[in-house]
């Protein structure tokens, strides 16, 4: 859909889901409607419609007649994310490589050197790119898999990385160099359409992602 000829109920679904993956609504939280409908200027009866979509995503529970929550954060889900992601990004990333043509390695090396620019900024102390920084990892990941052919697959891709995301965003720090190396090995791997070593540096960067995240926020067991 063109942004432009948006609705206001998709527009506000777009505000929610951010603020859920962004923490600013924190996981376990109760929804109050009265105070959403204040926040996202919006009349309760969409509030509804708009929570119950993001339900189908497990962004959000229904409690029956006590109303919404944003749904918790777990060391459970997380791994299972961590599983799925890995799994889908595989097989995205096994269909790009095969179709992909010059113009996707252009999209490809143009979200590499946006996403390292912003990487740089971090290391060197410039807090203030981290949602850029964020935005960039996001395009990056994408540009990768963007020539595999498939909304499917490339919509069920992006509903995972964006709930592992949201756990990467409630540790709140930026995991360094580290994944700045995993990027860089990612992108050459990409280009040389080297699937086996693709596979080890997606494995590798998603699970020490998890290993980050369990020590810097903790969720909760299951």
């Amino acid at each position: 859909m063109d942004r432009a000829t948006e609705t206001v109920g998709e527009v506000v679904f777009r505000q929610v889901r951010a603020d859920i993956i962004a923490g600013t609504l924190a996981p376990g939280s109760k929804i109050k409607l009265e105070q959403a409908k204040a926040r996202y200027s919006i009349s309760v009866s969409s509030l509804r419609e708009i929570l119950t979509r993001l339900t189908a995503e497990n962004l959000v529970r229904a409690e029956g007649q006590k109303g919404f929550e944003v749904s918790p954060a777990s060391e459970q889900e997380l791994l299972e994310l961590a599983d799925l992601r890995i799994v889908l990004e595989v097989h995205a990333m096994e269909r790009a490589f095969a179709a992909g043509d010059l113009e996707w390695e252009g999209r490809v090396v143009a979200a590499y050197h946006r996403l390292a620019a912003a990487e740089r900024s971090l290391l060197s102390g410039d807090a203030s790119r981290t949602i850029d920084w964020v935005r960039c990892d996001w395009q990056f990941h994408h540009a990768i898999v963007s020539a595999c052919n498939s909304e499917t697959l490339m919509a069920n891709l992006s509903s995972v990385f964006d709930r592992f995301l949201r756990y990467h965003l409630l540790a709140k720090n930026f995991r360094g160099q580290a994944v700045c190396d995993d990027h860089r090995s990612l992108f050459q791997a990409a280009l040389a359409r080297d699937l086996d070593a693709s596979k080890q540096v997606i494995r590798q960067h998603v699970m020490s992602g998890v290993d980050h995240i369990l020590t810097a926020f903790k969720p909760k067991r299951r």
